[in-house]
């Protein structure tokens, strides 16, 4: 498998990038030491750099042997997760409470591996600009960074982005055109009843007992309102109401998250709701409040950069591992609001398979990076940018 042979000569400086920001964890918009890090290491490299993007973003600026006028943009998060980490590493979480439990740190060492062998060769021409997002996870960095003018400021026709996939083996690459990913919506729905004691329902208005109808109604949206051949997925996450046993309490607040791969099916799906609480809580007396929140829309892939990024992938990992029809993941991703500006692709790299070395899922506490993955996700992002602004000698 073709890695390239100077990235593969710094694989273990790579690594070493990688369990130093793994020791260091910082969450959403706090990412000021991983942002220094990121910003000194490009700076070593020859790189312009630009702090401050989205409060802790960075973008380095990288032009190649001529300047043709054209560019693109590479992408990886650098936050970590209100999480306590359960592995014993050498280099395990020093932050408590909060770990990278999703792999953002492998991101950040793998484009900044990338950078470092760009800034060596140089084999293209135009610019590429390396995008160090804040805030990935439930924060929407990626929006803040676009709100704030990231493709005013840095033109390019295309971004890309990477995350690992733990399942997948290492040497592995997914991806597939149209939505890869789900849109992340929230909800609340606040239902105010009528407090009573417990041995008196029929003085009050029993909110519990209207959560309880919602809550099984809202499940028939998947099944009996949204077209069976598309999908949508809605979960109760929370219930909160009553403080002890002989109190009917007044109100009960409900809150969840909605999947979907349509803003369309977003949309079905939130009318739907309203229509539901609103019927639900008047056949009881009940009021209700529903604060639906759009976070994330879903993530698409332009079909050309897939088959681009595939072209690319066949040449670091050989053509029978990669798969451009991969499953669609109902995980969400802000990256979706740079690719609603700018076409572009998002790939899943493999992590490790499950029961192995880099298998465990994202999100736990005993998830980790796979140090291994580094040397091919730093080679696919050189052999992109020379493949997307070739040289013309």
């Amino acid at each position: 498998m073709p890695v390239i042979n100077r990235i593969a000569e710094f694989h273990a400086e790579m690594t070493e990038w990688r369990r130093e920001l793994h020791r260091y964890p910082e969450t959403a918009f706090e990412e000021e030491r991983t942002s220094k890090f990121v910003a000194d290491r490009l700076e070593s490299f020859g790189l312009e750099v630009h702090r401050g993007i989205a409060r802790t973003g960075v973008v380095g600026v990288l032009k190649g042997r001529t300047d043709n006028g054209r560019a693109i943009a590479l992408r990886a998060d650098m936050d970590a997760l209100d999480i306590q980490e359960a592995n014993d590493l050498p280099y395990r979480s020093e932050i408590p409470g909060k770990m990278h439990a999703c792999g953002h740190d492998g991101h950040t060492a793998m484009l900044l591996g990338a950078a470092r062998y760009m800034s060596e060769t140089r084999n293209f021409d135009g610019t590429v600009h390396f995008i160090f997002q804040p805030a990935e996870e439930n924060e929407g960095g990626g929006r803040v960074m676009v709100e704030e003018g990231l493709f005013e400021r840095f033109p390019v026709e295309a971004v890309y982005g990477m995350h690992n996939r733990p399942g997948l083996e290492v040497g592995k690459i997914q991806m597939r055109p149209g939505p890869m990913m789900a849109g992340f919506d929230i909800f609340e729905i606040t239902i105010e009843g009528y407090g009573t004691h417990a041995a008196r329902p029929h003085q009050g208005i029993d909110p519990i007992v209207v959560q309880a109808q919602i809550v099984n109604a809202l499940q028939t949206i998947a099944s009996r309102t949204v077209d069976p051949t598309k999908s949508v997925v809605l979960s109760i996450t929370q219930v909160h109401g009553g403080d002890t046993w002989n109190v009917i309490p007044a109100n009960v607040v409900l809150r969840g998250t909605v999947r979907a791969f349509e803003v369309g099916v977003q949309d079905q799906t939130e009318t739907t709701m309203r229509r539901l609480c609103e019927s639900i809580a008047a056949a009881h007396g009940a009021r209700v409040e529903v604060r639906y929140e759009r976070r994330y829309p879903p993530t698409v892939n332009d079909p050309d950069h897939v088959a681009l990024c595939a072209g690319v992938a066949a040449e670091v990992v050989g053509k029978e591992n990669v798969d451009t029809n991969a499953p669609q993941i109902m995980g969400s991703e802000d990256f979706s609001f740079m690719l609603n500006e700018k076409p572009g692709c998002y790939i899943n790299i493999g992590n490790g398979a499950f029961g192995e070395v880099g298998g465990t899922v994202v999100h736990n506490p005993r998830y980790d990076f796979n140090d291994a993955a580094l040397p091919y996700g730093a080679t696919f992002w050189a052999k992109l940018v020379e493949a997307v602004l070739s040289r013309r000698d």
